[in-house]
């Protein structure tokens, strides 16, 4: 008999290997000698330890799924409890309980990391759905548009949860982006509607400045415009297009009007210098009258002056209230002569003047006698009071003795 410490073979070429649990048959052998038949069944047990060591690299360098790599394991698990091998299969058999558990372990770590990755994503496409849904109402249209879009992009990069939690999230995200997407069409399709009705009225504004355009009514015409530019300012806007094409009708239909009228106003302007140049030369004529001596004469220039004054027309508006005021002052002048004149020629206010007079000078002598009854008697007291009332008489009677000079 052939033995080593592995296995032996007996007389009659039956090869046995020795395990913890005692030996087993593992082959016989009749080619050779029994040397031949322990080193054929070590090779056979060399050839389980490689394939195993393999499996160590590739369960601890690649990313082999658990399951390959347990269903590896179990297949040389099988090979060394029932394999034809000469060596320490105990051994083996403790690598590849080792590699298995080192397998469970690496799985239970996927499973978590698998199990986190998912928590992860649901709370990613929550917050997604949530800022969606937040989105919904927003009248950003371009900005809130914009990142739907992102936040589009960002869900299709990320994992895939479980099928009912996916689609119930998604069915809330989509909904969402459907929701803003029908408020956004509805906006713009009322923007357009807007726009059309805008563009139908700035029609009518136009056409309206247009006919305008040739007017030579001033005024009415000027104000008109300006209700014009007020109902084209409250139409709102049309599509830029046809706002551009519509204003520079709109514009160039008042331009036309405003230059000719600014023309007119210009030579206007012209004229009424030229006016004011003639009316002032003529208050210099109307100023040389005063102070008026021949009153007949100041009369007659001044007629003449104010009918050229009238035949000049008008001059600036900022120069008028000060020239007819000037003009004013010699009428006034002239009225307050006239006055005087009358006052002087007239026989009634002779009469009365003289009449008050004539009072005021009886009454300045009867005073005079009572204060001289009153000195005589030494009553100071009455004295005083006619003496009072005499000096309050003679005053009025200078100021009508006055006034009858003045009369002539």
């Amino acid at each position: 008999m052939t033995s080593d410490p592995w296995g032996r073979v007996d007389d009659e070429g039956t090869v046995y290997v020795r395990t913890a649990d005692g030996e087993r048959v593992v082959g016989s052998w009749q080619a050779g000698s029994p040397e031949e038949a322990l080193a054929y069944f070590t090779r056979k047990y060399e050839g389980i330890a490689v394939e195993i060591g393999l499996l160590e690299r590739r369960v601890r360098t690649t990313d082999l799924a658990a399951k390959d790599a347990q269903a590896a394991i179990d297949h040389l698990k099988a090979q060394v409890a029932e394999g034809h091998a000469v060596g320490d299969l105990d051994a083996l058999a403790k690598r590849l309980d080792a590699l298995s558990a080192e397998v469970e372990s690496r799985r239970e770590e996927r499973k978590a990391a698998r199990a986190k990755a998912q928590e992860e994503a649901r709370a990613a496409k929550e917050a997604l759905v949530a800022e969606a849904e937040q989105l919904v109402d927003s009248t950003q249209w371009r900005e809130a548009g914009d990142r739907l879009r992102e936040l589009v992009d960002t869900w299709k990069g990320l994992p895939r949860l479980d099928r009912k939690s996916d689609d119930e999230l998604w069915h809330r995200f989509s909904h969402a982006r459907s929701a803003f997407s029908k408020r956004r069409k509805a906006h713009f399709a009322q923007l357009d509607q807007q726009r059309e009705e805008a563009r139908l009225r700035k029609e009518k504004l136009v056409l309206e400045a247009e006919s305008l355009s040739g007017s030579t009514d001033w005024g009415p015409t000027a104000a008109r415009y300006r209700e014009l530019m007020a109902d084209w300012k409250a139409a709102g806007r049309a599509q830029r297009e046809a706002e551009d094409e519509l204003w520079t009708r709109f514009r160039g239909a008042q331009d036309v009007f405003f230059q000719a009228r600014s023309a007119v106003f210009d030579e206007r302007d012209a004229e009424e210098r030229e006016n004011q140049t003639a009316k002032e030369a003529l208050l210099v004529e109307a100023e040389a009258l005063l102070p008026i001596g021949d009153l007949k004469a100041a009369k007659a220039a001044y007629r003449d002056i104010a009918e050229r004054w009238e035949a000049i027309g008008h001059v600036p508006r900022d120069a008028r209230g000060r020239l007819e005021s000037r003009l004013r002052a010699v009428e006034h002048a002239l009225r307050e002569a006239e006055d005087a004149e009358w006052q002087r020629s007239n026989p009634e206010v002779r009469a009365r003047a003289e009449g008050m007079a004539g009072l005021l000078q009886a009454a300045v002598d009867k005073l005079e006698k009572q204060l001289v009854a009153a000195q005589a008697k030494g009553d100071a007291r009455t004295v005083a009071k006619l003496e009072s009332e005499l000096a309050g008489r003679r005053e009025l009677l200078a100021q009508a003795q006055k006034g009858l000079e003045e009369l002539g």
